[in-house]
């Protein structure tokens, strides 16, 4: 579809709210009366995490979402279903085309007018099966640790975000509710290791700047914005997506309004000792959102030397081993964070 005829852009969370109303759910009861089912618009998609634009429509977005069933019913019902759709659904909806062709790009499809059966985005399943295959673990029984933590925190956005329509099996819900944020000590955890990954590199802005290589510096510096970025998100309770939206998730964040200029006037300055100094900002006031959390006894947020150079940190190990000791699952408090502080004389 070109993106210069669209009609007017609606965001896509509602066009698939709309879509199931008014063309989907007629049809699903033509189909198969009396079938219990659920109805959302979750996974992957800028829309599910409520940052499409009208950009967004050119390849995998439009009307389109997921009909849950029972599992008895899927072998029973999901073919007609989907075959019922295909030849009754209307071929636009709002001004924009319900079927989806395909592209060279293998799998991505896009939105594409047709005259014959609609090849439609209604995905029929049921929910052991969507989640497993989009998780890797089934929710709907006990989530181990090693589930929680092996698995993209950009995934477990996609399905707690986005939009349940419709829960007439009752379990979407349930299991949103669930996923919706870590188990306390996998929380203290994570948080743990995000700090740690600040305190790897924080020394090294200085250090790359102190021998002339101001380039290595800000890349240092860019490794330490994304790591502080991820942690408040983390702080705030919010999972993390992938670089493209990161910053504008942080946005949201409570630390964002304060954070971005400063974060922005570290990746852009020209000299280390300017870069260092917004990045002390920073780091002192993401110590301080620590402390509101009340996760651990108080840290102190100052920042001072690194030992006996004169480079600026906060030593984030501090809240690494504060929040490790409040752990009181056996697994994960003796569980090694990603890599280990490096010494003073390692840099």
């Amino acid at each position: 579809m070109s993106f210069t005829n669209m009609p007017t852009f609606l965001p896509g969370l509602e066009l698939s709210r709309r879509f199931y109303t008014e063309a989907v759910r007629p049809l699903l009861e033509d189909a198969a009366p009396d079938i219990p089912h659920s109805a959302a618009r979750i996974g992957s998609g800028s829309e599910v995490l409520g940052y499409d634009t009208p950009r967004s429509t050119d390849h995998e977005w439009g009307p389109r979402l997921q009909l849950f069933l029972r599992p008895r019913d899927v072998p029973r019902h999901a073919g007609r279903i989907r075959h019922h759709l295909a030849e009754h659904l209307p071929k636009t909806f709002h001004g924009y085309p319900t079927n989806f062709a395909p592209t060279p790009d293998g799998e991505v499809r896009v939105m594409k007018s047709t005259t014959g059966p609609v090849h439609h985005r209604v995905e029929v399943t049921h929910t052991t099966a969507w989640f497993r295959a989009t998780l890797g673990f089934d929710p709907t029984h006990d989530i181990t640790t090693t589930d929680w933590l092996t698995t993209p925190t950009q995934l477990l956005a996609e399905v707690t975000g986005g939009a349940v329509f419709h829960d007439g099996l009752h379990e979407l819900g349930p299991l949103r509710h669930t996923l919706r944020w870590y188990p306390r000590d996998v929380w203290l955890h994570v948080l743990a290791d995000q700090w740690n990954r600040i305190s790897q590199e924080e020394a090294f802005v200085g250090r790359c700047g102190e021998v002339g290589d101001e380039l290595g510096s800000a890349m240092v510096a860019a490794h330490l914005t994304r790591h502080l970025m991820r942690l408040c998100l983390l702080m705030d309770r919010r999972y993390p997506p992938y670089n493209k939206w990161l910053g504008t998730a942080f946005a949201r964040t409570t630390a964002g309004h304060r954070l971005i200029p400063v974060l922005t006037a570290a990746l852009s300055a020209t000299d280390w000792h300017t870069r260092e100094k917004h990045l002390t900002y920073a780091y002192e006031a993401a110590a301080g959102i620590h402390n509101e959390l009340d996760l651990t006894d108080r840290v102190d947020p100052t920042t001072r030397p690194y030992h006996s150079r004169p480079f600026r940190v906060l030593h984030a190990e501090r809240f690494t081993k504060a929040l490790t000791s409040r752990i009181t699952d056996p697994t994960l408090k003796d569980l090694p964070n990603d890599m280990r502080k490096p010494r003073p004389d390692e840099i």
